[in-house]
């Protein structure tokens, strides 16, 4: 997961993750990374259109976003 996250701060491309925020409620937020830490990283969110921040331990997943028409 940190190569995905580097990845999308070094290219400044979306990754799309999924993880359970502190209600245990799982959701799907499309975001570019701006700044990785130790426990958490940094990254603007396309659905709050605002920079946040997200801890590792709360990710269930991440990948690139696949664009239409690409396999």
């Amino acid at each position: 997961m940190n190569s995905m996250l580097q990845w999308s701060k070094e290219n400044k491309q979306r990754l799309v993750l999924f993880y359970m925020d502190q209600n245990n409620q799982i959701t799907q937020r499309f975001i570019r990374v701006i700044e990785i830490y130790e426990d958490a990283f940094i990254a603007f969110c396309f659905y709050r259109k605002e920079v946040r921040r997200f801890k590792f331990s709360y990710i269930l997943s991440c990948d690139r976003v696949k664009r239409k028409g690409s396999a």
